[in-house]
Parts: C-alpha cells; structure tokens; sequence
C-alpha cells in the first residue's frame, strides 16, 4: 500500500534532518530543508536554515536564500525586517538578475516606501546585467509610462513582450505609450493585440474608440464603445466616447447630403449622451455634449417632400412646414437647456456662454414669430457679453458678439476689436465684409472680403461675398457661379445653395447636376422660403421634367402665402408666370390658360404671361383668339422692353405662320415697322421665314437685316438658317438638298471653324443624307464638351452615337472579331460608348443619352458575336429605358425610339435562344403606328425567329409580309435576300429585286455601291449552292460597280482560283492575280488570307520570286493569337524552299521547317497532311 503525501514528508524531513546532523557544513542541505519547512508554512524555522546556508554559501541556487529571506523579513510588519528584506532581496537580484520573484518584490517593497528612484535604478541595473530579466523590463517599462518618458516606455515594454508575449497588461501598456507618442497606427495595433488576449480589456478599447474619432474613423470609433459598453455597461467614458462617435459619424452623412441618416444617427446620440448625464450628472463636459448633438440635430433635421403630383393639399404642405419647425425648434431648445445646466457646472468656462449665444440666435431664426423690440439686447447678445466678462481677451468671443449682435455699430465695433487681437482671423474680415455691403459700402465690402480669402481661401463666407458683389466688379456671371459654387462645396449653407441657383440662371447653368444637389438639399434646410421651391422649379425646368416643375411652383406659392410683406404680390405674380408656363410645356393647356386668367383678373397679365396666355389658348385650338391676343401684344413693342418686344413680334410671327400660312406671314412682315427689325432675335425669324419661302419674296429685307448681326454667335445662327433655306429650296418634293446644305455648311465653317451649332448641323446633314461616303465623317464634325451644346437639331453627342451606329467601321477596332475594310472609316472615334456613358452620368435623366448608348451596345455586342456579360448589360438598360413614360408620349420619334429598343431586345434574346420572347418583343414593335418602311424590319425579324425554329409556315408568311410593306433602306432588302435565298422562299415574281432597284436610284452617290452589294449577295448564295460559275459573274459585276473595295475583290479573286481548280479556263488563275493585287493594294489595313491566295496563284503560274514575297506579306496581317494552322505549315514550305538563301533575316527562318510543321499540328492536330508531312521531315 503506497504511502500518503504527508508521510512522504515526515520522511523526508527526517532524511534531512539525518543528513545534516552527518554534514552540518553542507549548505545545499540546509537549503533543501529549509524549502521543505516553507511550503509546510513552516516559515521561522525555514529561516533559520535559510540563514546557515547563506552564511556557508550566499551563492547557493543563484541567491535562492536570499530569495527565501527577503520574502520572509517583507511578511514582517517592522521597520527594522522591512529593511532586511530590502538588503536581501537586492543580494538576490544581484546574485540572479534574471530572478522575477525577487525583482517584483523588490520593486513592491521600494514602491510602497515611495522610493521610485531607487526602483527604476534596481530595475536598470538588472536589464543592464541580463537581456533576460523580462521582469526589470516589464517595471523599468511601467515606470518609465508613469514618468511619462513614453519613447523609453516603448523600448523597454517591446523588450519585456519577448518575454510575456501573452500579456494583456504588457501590449496595452505599450498601446498607451505609443498613444502617448502620437504613434496611433501602432497604438490601435497594440490595443488590438490585448484585446484579442483578453476581450474585456475597458481600457484598451476606450482608448481604441478615442484614437479612431481622433482619426476621423467614427464607425470603427463607434464599434469600439460599443463592445466596451457590452462589458461594462455603467462605463461613463464608454458613454461619453460613444455619443462623440455618433456625432461624428452623424457629421459625416450630413456633409455627404445624407441629412435623414445623419438625423438618425443623431437621434441615437442623444440617447446615449442622455443615459450618460444619469451615470454622471454633475460633469458639465457631457451635458455640453449632449448640447452639441441636439443643436446639431436642429440644424440639419431635413424637411421631406412628399409626392404629391399635379394636385395636393395646401393644408398639408403648411402643417409639414409647422411639424418641421417644431422638431427643430424643441431640439434647439433642449440643447440650450443642456447648455445651461453645464454653465451651472462650471460657471468659469466662457465657452458655455457663446455655446447659449449661438443656440439662442437659432431658436430666435426659426421662432421670429413673436418678434422682438430692436432697440432691446437679445439673449443671444446677453450671453456673447457674458463670455466677454470671463474671458475679454478672447477674440473669438468678439467675433461671435459681432455675428450675433442686431446693433450695426455693436457689430463693426465688436469685428474690429476682434481683428486687433487677431489680425489674421479670417471669419472676422469676413463677417465685416458682410457688414460692410449690408450697408452699401461695396469697396470696403470687397477689400474685407479679399483678405479674409488671402488669409484662409477654404472659409465659404469671401467666396459667396465675392459672387454677391459681381456687379460692383463688373466680372461675368460666369465668374460669381464659379465663387458661390466654391462657397457651396466648402459650405452647403441653404442660403448659399439658393444664391447658387439665382446665378445659375442667369448665367446659364440651371442644367448643372451641382445646381440640382444644392437646390436640393436648400430645400431640405430652408422649406420655409418661397424662392427655395421657385428655383427648384426652374432647375426642373431646365431638365424637361415640367411636370415636378409645376410642383415645385404650386409649393412656393403655398409658402408665399405664409409671408409678409409688401414684396409678395411681385412674387406671387412670378410665380404664377413659372407655373402657368411650366403646366403649358407639360402639356397641360386648360391649367396653365386658367393661371393666365387669374393673372388678367388681377390685372398682372404683362408681357410674357401673355405670350403663355397666348400659346395655352393655341394650345386648346382657340387660334383666331390665340392670333388676337398675340397682335395686340405686337402692339404694344413700343412700351415694352426690348427683349420683351422683340419676344412678342417673334410670337407673333410664329402664330401667323402656324394659323394662316407662309403668304400671309411674308406680307405682314413686309408691312411691320422697320424699327422692329432692329432686334436681333426678330432678324433670325425672318430669316428662318425666308428658309422656307421658295420665290424668295423676303430677300431684300433679309440682306438689310444683316447688319443687325453683331455677335459670332449670331451670325452663326444666320449660316445656319441660310443652309437650311439651301436645303429647301434646292430639294425635290420628298427630298430635301442634302449636298447643296453641305457644301454651304463646309464654307460656312471656314469662317467660323469653332463653331458648334455649324458643326453639329454638319454632322446632322451628312448622317441624314445617307450617302455611302458621308456617314463616316459626320462624327469628324462634332466635339463632345463639358456642357451642352444649346440650339440646332441635335447635339453633339446625339451625332456622335448615331454616327457609330450609322458606320459600323466607326467603331470597330479590336480586329480579334473583324478586320476593317472600309476605306473612309474614322479610326480616332473608337470611344462613343465612353463618351456616352459620361454624358449618361453627367444628365442621368437623359433618354436620348440612354437610347443611343443602347444602340451602340448593341453593335458593340454584334461585333464581339454578343459575349454574355454585354447582353445582361443591354437587358437591363432596355428594361430602363422602355419603363420610361417618354415612350408613351404622341410624337413618331418616340414611337420610333420605342421600336427600336424593342427590336433590340428581340435581337438581343434571338442571340441568346429566348425564341418566344424575341417573337414576342417584334410582334409588340410591328404593332407600333410607324410608316410601313420602319415596320418593314419587325417582320424581317419575326422571319429570323421563326427561320431559327424551323417554323415554315409563320416563315413564309412574314416574308410576304416583308414584301407587301416595303421599305425605303436597301439594308433591308440585302438581309430578305438572304432569308430567300437560304431557305428557297419565292413568290414567282421579282419583287425583290425590283424593289431593292428602285430603292437604290434614289441614293444618287450611293447606288453603285448598293448594286454591288446585292451582286455580293447573289454571288455568295451561287458559292452556298454549289454555282461557281455563275458566283463568278456576279462578283465580277460588284467589283466592277465598287470600284477598289477590298472585300469584294478578295471575293472575286478566291472564286476564280475555285474555277481555275475545277478545271475551268486558265484566265480565271490571271483573273484571281489581277483581283487579289487589287485587294492587297486597296486594304487601308492589309487584310488577311489575300496574300496567302495571290501566294497560291502566283505560285501556280511558276513564278516562285512572288510566292515567296506575298508568303511573307501574310505573316504579319494576322494578330499572334489568331494565326492559323495552315499558315504555319506554308511557313514550313517557305523555309524549305529558302535553305539555300544567304538572307537569315526573313520570318521563316526563326524556326526549323520541323518546328514549323510541329506549331501547326499543335494549333490543329486533327490534320492528317500536317502528320505526313512531319513523317518525311523526320525521316
């Protein structure tokens, strides 16, 4: 039976006892005893060992009994062993530097005696003796944070880690010096490091959430307090840090626009900041900050307009403004109090005062209703002085006195005291800049404002101030845009944003994507004023969406109604005119006619409310009083402005015009006042007048009218007028003078090479000439800018898109799927999509942008034999595009662009094998009213569909349907001729060929083009069924009507050498020569297979000098990766025919004819000639 623990002992004791009384001199057994007598608590007695063998041996265990004795002599409450175990315990440590137990008793010891200069010196003398003494680190590293000697800190606790890698005090300790060094990449790393060692590390990860608001990431700020509140839940500074992060965060949406989620973040702040005044209610820093956050909140609480469409009620748009108001003005009011409550705290802190100030000036903005007596001090001006009295040097507190002050003098005395204790404080040359043109003195105003921009150009106040005084500088409008759109990026104040939009109409940028995110947001700070939703008309306005213009007017005249003054019948008299136009260009006649109507009851009809009083009442088919009203505004030009009278006579004209014709029209303006024609505007009508008019009755006033002229821009619109007149009146009935409007453009832009609207117009008559040679340099003519291009009939970048899409070579430049061949392609306009897509990001709400990029999709995805990525891609923005309520609209361009993205995504799912939904999407484009030519494609489509499901009867059936509709594009007929040809439908009858005839007499340039496609048709329908001969005959006839059309020789010349090796005549191998050389010499870019041919024929007529030549023209006219087989295995022949040359330097020397041979079998070894020639290389 084994013996118990405690028997072990007692023999052991006794063994040890024995032992000593044999050897009474050996320490070692003293030491073993006195251990043994220390773990049995038998401390006094252990002592007593431990004290014989330090005196027979101090060394013994490396100092073990000094070790033993200092931890006895510190267990004594005496002054006199507390001493003892000092000495002790430093003969242990120097004895064995390495020794932790004693060194942290040591330092315990010296620590409770207050001697810290002694411990760092005993915990540098034991580093210094041993880099092992993890333990003088870890203390010398501790002690040295406490010192706050952070740079030393940081070597010693980096030393002390090596040893204690696991220890969470160790790395937070580390984190905490490098926090302190400014070093908060590696403090983050550092807390990371002792969080990760033990999660419940507080401290670690409140110091983390501090060092990450510090750095401006508050939601990982915000995830840090937040795990910290998890585990200590009462943690005040967990709270405090929290409530900070949120506000940051909050900060952040509210600078990205996003004022509905930073007001939910804010919301959540208050909360928290809120539970943190219960957790330590008499800390003034939180009720500050719970101050903070709500006055915050009050600022940006955004408005949120509902959709109320063409009709809501006036009662609820008020009651939204109202509810708006008092959510802002309770958070304002909630802040002060907590403002309040913390100067309770802490009376001597000035900051509190200005803090009351300002919260009180924006409680008194928002709630003026009760008004207050001018001459009387303000609380807002009380607190400003308060935080004067505490602190009178502070310059900041006079510049706040000065913001906030009702008292001009108080004001300019309070920023001037300001600017003498700084004279650099940017916000104070400001605020008096603003002072200054308050009241009128522009020139001090504008020195104020210069150097408060030279002193800090990223304040928004000098940049607003500067396009404010734009016309005391006499700059342009362009220029104060440019200074307020600066100030709205530094600062998206609301009444900045509103200034933005005034000078965006005038200058002409209320199209700008900016102008529309400001105004925007103005109305989401500033839903109060009238202007705000005015201007947000105009910018829809401008955008076509006339619609959510009208809405827009209707909400600024219910915010109107709100507002005194004797400046509001003004407003509301211009508001009604933007809405009465606005319902006018939505179409919405009898509302706008019943404004106007309104308006002449008042009796505010002027000048431009009659001309939409006018046009509604054309509108609803009223003309002859539509004509009245309009001449008895021409009437009266002479009281009128002259922008107003030059606009009434141009009404006039046009409803003329419209109502009773071109005679009647001509001979009223022959009969006006010759004062009248002194209008530019005016001058251009006329002209327009003369466009049209064929016995050129207005030809002497046009050449005096002229003079009128002044501006380039001006006298570009007379060019473009008079090329339209040369395209009128040099056409036939159906057709207009393309070539004569052409040739009268080009001359034009030598004159004005940069002008935009001749360049567009350009580009417009050569797309719509369809001429074979025009289409490719319609797109040379436009340049795509920054801002659109306003007047003529399209814009640059419409003609850019139809333009690729119209030139198929335009686009084409990967020659992975296609080699070009045309010779008049535009090789520099490879990026229309890119352009497209910039336009589309520029103006998201632009259908004709979209339209065009989806046909230029869909030809990029005809020519890359459609990838599945780009008809994903097309799928979904057909889908956007048609969900469009512009396609609904009456008009044959909206039908027709409907039709057209409908046959796109016919196309697209023909490509992809949906079949039934390809029929679907062309039977829902033949059912659109177009003229039959249009509807012409939507069957050939249907005949694709049905033909790829081997559907002969719906087959022939949309054949005929193709032939009885006809269409006026040869295209058209070359695809049915196809169709025929492919799967045998005939009629008995050539209508076919008739009809593609007929087409082509009209295209006077173009028609031998289009004859010797449809003899390339014919010939490649001969080649599929076998008739050489016959192929022959039609491809020499294309060839001969195309003249030097690489394509078409490369064609004619591969069928001769067919004929020659049937066994046909040998003038068909001098033929094929003949054609092939053509082709080469013809390629803009050398084409492959031609030289490889014209190799094989010359080769076959014995002259081995011309094969070799046009062998090695071949090579490079194939991209790496696409070369063919077959042109390595002639590689090979060609280097077997060359051994004997001196001439290394040629492509077929590179390789071995064996290596050749070998690179063709790899590229394609199911060739069995490629085999049989490598068995004799082998052999």
């Amino acid at each position: 039976m084994p013996h118990s623990e405690e028997q072990d002992k007692e023999c052991e004791l006794r063994r040890l006892e024995e032992s000593i009384q044999d050897r009474p001199e050996d320490p070692s057994l003293r030491f073993e005893l006195g251990v043994l007598l220390w773990e049995d608590d038998e401390k006094e007695k252990a002592a007593e060992q431990f004290v014989v063998a330090a005196k027979l041996n101090p060394e013994i265990e490396k100092g073990g009994a000094f070790r033993y004795l200092g931890l006895y002599y510190a267990g004594l409450e005496s002054q006199s062993h507390a001493q003892r175990a000092l000495k002790c315990l430093q003969k242990a440590v120097s004895l064995n530097p390495d020794d932790s137990v004693s060194g942290e008793a040591l330092c315990d010891l010296l620590d409770q005696q207050r001697k810290e200069t002694l411990e760092v010196a005993v915990c540098r003398e034991a580093s210094q003796k041993s880099p092992r003494a993890f333990w003088a680190f870890q203390r010398l590293g501790y002690l040295q944070l406490h010192q706050n000697k952070c740079s030393e800190a940081v070597h010693s606790l980096q030393h002390a880690i090596r040893g204690y890698p696991t220890s969470p005090v160790l790395w937070e300790a580390l984190g905490l010096a490098y926090q302190r060094l400014g070093r908060f990449t590696a403090a983050l790393k550092s807390y990371g490091r002792a969080i990760e060692l033990e999660g419940t590390r507080i401290f670690s990860l409140i110091e983390s959430g501090n060092i990450y608001l510090m750095l401006g990431s508050y939601k990982k700020g915000v995830e840090a307090f937040q795990q910290a509140l998890e585990f200590s839940p009462k943690s005040v500074s967990a709270h405090y840090g929290l409530s900070s992060g949120l506000l940051g965060l909050a900060k952040e949406c509210i600078n990205l626009g996003a004022f509905r989620w930073g007001a939910t973040v804010l919301e959540e702040a208050s909360k928290v900041a809120w539970t943190s005044t219960h957790l330590a209610g008499n800390m003034s820093s939180i009720w500050k900050l719970h101050g903070d956050i709500l006055l915050t909140y009050a600022k940006c609480y955004p408005w949120m307009e509902e959709d109320h469409g063409l009709e809501f009620d006036v009662d609820a748009f008020n009651n939204s403004i109202l509810s708006w108001k008092h959510t802002c003005c309770l958070a304002a009011k909630t802040a002060r109090c907590s403002y309040q409550r913390a100067l309770h705290l802490a009376p001597w802190q000035a900051n509190a005062y200005s803090d009351i100030a300002v919260t009180s000036n924006f409680i008194y903005s928002l709630d003026n209703s009760s008004g207050h007596d001018s001459s009387s001090w303000q609380p807002s001006e009380k607190m400003a002085l308060g935080a004067l009295l505490l602190e009178g040097d502070n310059s900041e507190f006079w510049v706040g006195l000065g913001c906030l002050s009702n008292h001009n003098a108080l004001k300019q005395h309070a920023l001037i005291r300001g600017l003498q204790l700084n004279v650099s404080l940017a916000v104070a040359w400001a605020f008096l800049g603003k002072l200054y043109r308050k009241q009128g003195e522009k020139q001090f105003a504008r020195q104020a404002f210069d150097c408060a921009r030279s002193i800090d150009p990223s304040l928004a106040l000098p940049w607003a101030g500067m396009s404010a005084d734009s016309h005391s500088r006499e700059s342009a409008a362009d220029e104060a845009y440019e200074s307020c759109l600066r100030a709205v990026q530094i600062f998206p104040l609301a009444e900045f944003q509103i200034g933005l939009a005034k000078l965006a109409l005038v200058s002409g940028h209320l199209s700008s994507s900016q102008v529309f995110g400001a105004i925007k947001q103005a109305m989401q700070h500033a839903p109060h004023y009238p202007e705000c939703h005015n201007l947000n008309g105009l910018v829809s306005e401008a955008q076509s969406n006339y619609q959510s213009a009208a809405v827009s007017y209707r909400l600024a005249r219910c915010a109107i109604t709100n507002l005194s003054g004797s400046d509001t019948k003004s407003q509301m008299k211009d508001i009604t005119v933007n809405l009465a136009r606005a319902l006018c260009k939505a179409g919405n006649a009898l509302d706008a006619l019943q404004e106007c109507e309104l308006l002449k009851k008042e009796g505010l009809l002027d000048a431009e409310s009659s001309q939409i009083y006018a046009f509604s009442l054309w509108q609803l088919g009223q003309t002859d009083l539509a004509l009245t009203v309009a001449r008895n505004l021409a009437e009266c030009v002479s009281a009128m402005e002259q922008a107003s009278a030059a606009a009434a006579v141009i009404l006039f004209s046009r409803f003329l015009y419209y109502i009773s014709g071109l005679d009647s029209t001509i001979n009223n303006i022959l009969q006006m006042p010759k004062q009248w024609f002194q209008s530019s505007k005016f001058s251009l009508i006329v002209s327009a007048i003369h466009a049209l008019d064929q016995r050129n009755r207005l030809r002497p006033v046009g050449l005096s009218i002229r003079n009128n002229l002044k501006t380039p821009e001006e006298i570009t619109e007379m060019f473009f007028l008079l090329a339209l007149g040369t395209l009128v009146k040099h056409g036939s009935e159906y057709r207009l003078g393309y070539q004569k409007g052409i040739d009268h453009i080009r001359k034009s832009l030598h004159m004005y090479p940069n002008s935009s609207l001749l360049r567009n117009l350009l580009g417009y008559l050569l797309l719509s000439s369809e001429e074979w040679k025009n289409t490719h340099m319609a797109t040379r003519c436009c340049r795509i800018g920054t801002d659109p291009i306003k007047g003529g009939f399209k814009m640059a970048y419409e003609i850019l898109g139809a333009g690729a899409v119209a030139c198929y070579a335009v686009g084409n430049s990967n020659p992975k799927f296609s080699y070009p061949t045309c010779s008049y392609q535009c090789l520099n306009e490879p990026q229309t999509i890119q352009h497209l897509q910039k336009c589309l990001r520029q103006e998201p709400w632009n259908q004709n942008v979209r339209y065009l990029l989806v046909l230029n999709l869909v030809q990029k995805a005809r020519e890359e034999r459609f990838p599945r990525h780009l008809c994903i891609i097309l799928r979904r923005l057909i889908i956007v595009a048609l969900s469009d309520e512009l396609y609904h609209k009456p008009g044959i361009s909206f039908r027709y662009m409907k039709f057209q993205l409908l046959l796109c995504a016919s196309e697209i799912c023909l490509h992809d094998g949906y079949v039934i939904d390809c029929i679907n999407h062309a039977n829902d484009a033949s059912m659109i009213t177009l003229p039959d030519a249009y509807l012409f494609f939507a069957h050939l489509l249907l005949c694709r569909a049905y033909a790829s499901e081997g559907d002969a009867v719906n087959l022939n059936r949309e054949y005929i349907r193709c032939l009885e509709l006809r269409t006026d594009y040869n295209i058209g007929w070359l695809c049915l001729k196809f169709i025929e040809s492919r799967y045998e439908l005939k009629t008995g009858l050539d209508t076919l060929e008739l009809s593609f005839k007929e087409c082509s007499k009209e295209m006077k340039n173009s028609s031998n083009m289009w004859m010797a496609l449809f003899n390339l048709v014919q010939g490649l329908m001969s080649i599929s069924s076998q008739d050489t001969s016959s192929a022959e005959g039609f491809l020499s006839q294309a060839c001969s009507l195309a003249g030097a059309e690489s394509t078409l020789l490369l064609c004619h010349g591969a069928t001769c050498m067919e004929l020659s090796r049937l066994g046909y005549d040998s003038q068909f191998l001098s033929l094929a020569v003949r054609s092939l050389t053509k082709a080469q010499e013809a390629s803009l870019i050398p084409l492959p297979i031609v030289s490889a041919l014209l190799a094989q024929a010359e080769g076959s007529l014995g002259s081995r000098e011309k094969w070799e030549k046009n062998l090695r023209l071949e090579w490079p006219t194939w991209p790496p990766e696409m070369r063919p087989a077959e042109l390595f295995f002639q590689m090979h022949l060609l280097a077997k025919q060359s051994k004997a040359s001196t001439d290394t330097s040629s492509i077929e020397f590179c390789q071995s004819p064996q290596g050749w041979v070998l690179r063709a079998i790899h590229t394609n070894p199911s060739c069995m000639r490629y085999w049989k020639a490598l068995q004799k290389l082998v052999e």
